[in-house]
């Protein structure tokens, strides 16, 4: 399996549900403006936040890497975003392309050597996460995509992260906010606590029962278990 062109696939059909049909040039379906960029170092901003930081408050916070590593995943949905944008709208390259480029990075090639679970110091994560805002907040037509995403697999790598941990998270949150929006998340009557548990748990309960199951399977496994 091509993971990197199956989790491109997904963020489509994840877009295209939740944004609608033609959001690649920059608008919603509801007339809202679309800025991946700042999703990017708006959610970057938040993965520091994983970190006691702050010099004059609550110094002996310890890092929360668990709370990383989801915010790692969500900075990767909306860099793929940021990625199907220009690569449908503005150079007209298929899925197939835009995930060949991706693996030729050397970023990629370090994820995949990564062991699981190894992280580098609070420094250089944060240093590596900061280097990410900037790649954002170049200009959106000139800015760097190959370079963003260079670093941003290498700050996956980092952050105890290797290839396969990166697409089980990503696939888990994609399928469960696919199946939020499903079941009335937009309209307040979806149910987040099943039999005591809250969704993300039951997922990640899920994947651990088999980890080599399809994104379709997993939103069928979450299917059966949604309370009627």
């Amino acid at each position: 399996m091509n993971k990197l062109l199956c989790m491109l696939e997904l963020q489509q059909r994840l877009n295209d549900a939740t944004n609608g049909k033609g959001w690649e040039k920059g608008v919603t379906k509801d007339g809202k403006r679309i800025n991946w960029r700042r999703c990017v170092y708006m959610e970057s901003a938040e993965m520091i936040d994983s970190f006691g930081w702050k010099h004059w408050k609550n110094i002996a916070q310890p890092t929360d890497y668990a709370n990383l590593q989801i915010e790692i995943v969500d900075v990767w949905h909306f860099i793929m975003s940021l990625i199907l944008e220009d690569g449908i709208y503005r150079e007209g390259e298929n899925f197939a392309q835009m995930a060949e480029w991706m693996a030729k990075t050397e970023g990629y090639a370090e994820l995949c050597d990564a062991r699981e679970g190894e992280f580098a110091s609070d420094e250089a994560l944060m240093l590596k996460i900061e280097i990410l805002m900037r790649h954002a907040l170049e200009p959106a037509i000139d800015g760097n995509l190959v370079g963003m995403t260079d670093d941003f697999f290498k700050l996956a790598a980092m952050g105890g992260l290797n290839l396969d941990t990166l697409y089980r998270l990503y696939v888990g949150k994609n399928i469960l906010n696919q199946f939020r929006q499903d079941h009335g998340y937009k309209e307040g009557s979806y149910i987040k606590v099943w039999n005591g548990d809250e969704d993300n748990v039951v997922m990640k309960r899920s994947w651990e029962a088999n980890p080599d199951m399809t994104p379709d399977a997993l939103y069928e496994a979450l299917e059966t278990a949604y309370p009627a």
